[in-house]
Parts: C-alpha cells; structure tokens; sequence
C-alpha cells in the first residue's frame, strides 16, 4: 500500500516506509492551470467531433486537394451540386468512340465542293488576246493589197474592265467576267458574221491575274499561284511553294475558301488522302506550325524519382490517342489515383454532342462542355482508351481514391489532438521539472483525460 495524495490531473504516490517529505505541488495557480486545459481539451473534442461530422459529409471542403472529386464530378452533372458552367458527363463506350472518330476534322468533310475546278473562266483584270480570222482576202479586217498568210488580225491585248468588258473592233463591247474563253468567242462570232467574211475568233489568256491560288506561311516560296485547268491537289500547290519549312509533327495545314476555314495537321494530309482535295480558284492556303498539347492535372503519374506528374505536354506527334497521352504524363500515381475516375475535358459541337446521347437543349451556344468519363480499373477501358484520340488542348484530370481522402483527414485530426495535447505536456513536464528543482524526490505522474476523484485510503 502507498500514500497517495490527490491533485488536479495528477496522483502523485509516496512509497511506505522511505519517510520522505512530500511537498505539493499543485497550489493554487496549478489549480487554477488545470482547470484551463481540461477546458480546453473539452473544446477541442468538441471541435473534433464537429470536424468529423464535417468530413463525413465531404472531406474537400476543408482538406487540401489538387481538385473535385469523383462524385462531386458525377453530382454536378445531374444539378445537385451548384456549377457555374454546365456541362454534360459522357461515359467511354465503344459507341463514342466511333461517333468521334466520324467527326474528326477533316478537309474532305470541311468543303463539300471536291471536284476537279471547271473549265477556266476570266475575271476582273486578266490579260485577253482575241485574234480575228476571215475566209478570204478583202473582208472586215483584211485589204486585197498585200494579203497576210491566214487572213487575220490579232488586236491588242486588253485587260478585263472593272465592268467585266472587254473591247473588239465592229464588235463592240464584250462581257468576258466569268466566262470561258469559248463562250466569249461564240458572242464575237456573232456580232461579226453580218460584216466580215465567215469569221473565226481565237481567245486566249495573255496573263492570268485573277484565278490565283495563294500559298502563305512556313513554306519555302511563298507567292501567289495560276490555278492549273487541269486541277491541282493541296499538296501539289505547297509542293509548287517548296514544301513546307519545318519538317515536322508540329505543321498544320489551313485552307480558307469562300470565307469558310479548316485546320488539319500536316501529317493527316500524308496518311488520310481524303484530305488532299482539289483546290479551286482564289483559295487561300496557310502553312503554320503548332505544337499539339494536352494538360494533366490531379493524381498523374510522376511520383518520387520517375518523369510526368501534373503539367502540359506535346503531343509529339500529328495525333496520339487517350493511352498514349496518360502513358505520356507518367501513368497513374499508384499511391493517389482512382483508376476508374479519369476524365478528360473538351469542348463539342452540337451536332457531334447530340451524336453521343447528350441533351442539347439544357446548353447555349454553339460548344457544349463534355466531360468524358474513363474507367481505367475496368481491363477493357484500356482499349476504349487506345481508339480514343487526343485533341489539341485537351485536359486530364485524375481524381484521387476515396482512401487518399480518409488519410488525409486522419492526418489532420491527428494534429488538432496533438495541437491540444500539447499544453498538457508543457504543464506536466513543468510539475516534474518543480519538484527536481526542489529535491523533492522521485514521484510518478500520471496523466488521465478524465477528472480523477480522491481515492480513500
């Protein structure tokens, strides 16, 4: 049996027999010490207590996080979370990925116009020579005295007036904008017959200044180009301007007509013929380079020692699909991410949102927001994730497992009951340090988080 005396939070036990005087350390001030941390660790359990509740409720309204998580993603979809800007949550199917791969942008399904250009026909400002020819000697435009060979007369070569005229001798003036040269030989014909002598009429092109085809941009030459009659392809015209620049994944190909513009890139040009289509007339077309990228954002790969992690990428290549692109940003982080919550973030026409089952009549404007949903913990994700291509300026987000969440929260918890603990050492270390100071002897303290009632001896 051992003397005990009671104190606030502490019992401090004096060993029968050793007779040594036991000096109190817990006067009045101790006291008063005391009841402030048990007040204090009362408060703080309630604190905790009310934090717990809140994280049950969700843990990323108070715990940091790299970005939503995935039922907050699949919520917001259905409205029951407050967005600020709709959007509609599409999940990978087999069925998506073939509707997409019918609306990849392409030239062949940009223009509808794939023919071979017609014959030509002249514009404001080419260059027109028009030669006259008579059966015999003494007509129209030839004189008995010294007869030509062929009995013709070739007149001066003329430019097509702002009016679309142009001028012939006992003709009059002629339309020549946007005929062919054999419909404006017709109309002199006619006008002559009554006044020369069977007339003929040759017209031909001097200097072609409209019917041009411009070449811009990272291209070798670049210039203005006659438009072959006989038809040239988009490749043929940028192999006329030297080829392009840059030899590389990174060149896309712009073709304008008509006010109308589509980009591809170059390679798609080389490896899907569709594309080359037949240029026309006063088409524009623009060789640039830019580098195809895509962001990565939460739980990407990239962990301690190894590459990829959260940031942009270059595609480094003219196209590279969802696999590729994951594998390119490291993978998946095996210590944070939810395999099967992979989204990725992209603008959609109406057409092609209507295509894949979304409701385009809760959207405005001309892009719907798309999120795609990919369940990479399924094995057969991983091939939907292959047939799936990248766009420029996709985005990834990976969101993080629902036990990355918990930990975090346990971590957290665990410093608001340290954070009040920490007093309660302080004091108790003070009361040991006391009595060393004042040789009061060896003395066992005992810390309980529970108000200790006198023990009767």
């Amino acid at each position: 049996m051992s003397n005990m005396r009671p104190s606030f939070g502490v019992r401090v036990y004096e060993p029968l027999g050793l007779h040594q005087p036991i000096v109190s350390f817990c006067p009045r001030q101790w006291w008063f010490l005391g009841a402030i941390l048990i007040s204090t660790v009362r408060s703080w359990k309630r604190i905790a207590a009310g934090l717990l509740a809140v994280s049950c409720a969700g843990c990323s309204s108070i715990l940091p996080d790299s970005g939503p998580q995935s039922n907050e993603v699949r919520t917001a979809q259905h409205d029951l979370v407050p967005a600020s800007l709709p959007y509609a949550l599409v999940k990978l199917s087999p069925e998506v990925t073939r509707v997409l791969g019918r609306y990849e942008p392409r030239l062949s399904s940009a223009f509808a116009n794939r023919t071979p250009p017609k014959a030509f026909r002249f514009g404001i400002g080419d260059i027109v020579s028009v030669t006259i020819f008579e059966a015999a000697a003494g007509g129209l435009f030839t004189s008995d005295a010294g007869v030509r060979a062929g009995n013709f007369v070739t007149i001066p070569n003329q430019a097509v007036d702002e009016m679309g005229h142009i001028a012939v001798p006992y003709a009059g003036e002629i339309v020549a904008k946007g005929r062919t040269p054999v419909e404006i030989q017709n109309d002199i014909v006619d006008r002559l017959k009554a006044r020369a002598l069977e007339p003929q009429v040759v017209v031909s092109l001097a200097t072609q200044n409209t019917s041009l085809v411009s070449v811009l941009g990272d291209v070798k030459a670049a210039g203005r180009f006659v438009a072959s009659p006989s038809g040239e392809r988009i490749l043929d015209l940028i192999t006329r301007a030297g080829g392009p620049a840059n030899q590389g994944y990174d060149v896309w190909v712009s073709l304008e007509r008509k006010g109308h513009r589509a980009s591809i890139p170059f390679g798609a040009l080389m490896y899907e013929p569709a594309n080359n289509i037949y240029v026309l007339p006063n088409d524009v077309i623009f060789v640039f380079s830019l580098p195809q990228t895509f962001v990565a954002f939460g739980a990407a790969g990239g962990g301690t020692g190894s590459a990829g992690g959260q940031g942009q990428y270059k595609f480094e290549a003219w196209r590279i699909s969802l696999a590729e692109a994951v594998a390119k940003q490291g993978g998946l982080n095996d210590g944070l991410a939810d395999p099967g919550s992979v989204y990725l973030y992209r603008g959609e026409t109406r057409e092609v949102a209507r295509q894949i089952g979304v409701d385009v009549n809760k959207y405005d404007g001309p892009i719907i927001p798309v999120i795609y949903w990919a369940n990479l913990r399924d094995p057969s994700g991983y091939f939907l994730a292959q047939t799936f291509e990248m766009r420029n300026k996709d985005v990834i987000y990976t969101s993080n497992a629902a036990a990355v969440e918990t930990t975090k929260f346990l971590v957290f918890l665990r410093t608001i009951m340290a954070t009040a603990n920490d007093p309660i050492i302080y004091a108790t270390n003070g009361f040991i340090l006391k009595n060393a100071i004042q040789g009061t002897g060896a003395t066992t303290v005992i810390t309980t988080p529970t108000p200790i009632t006198p023990v009767n001896r």
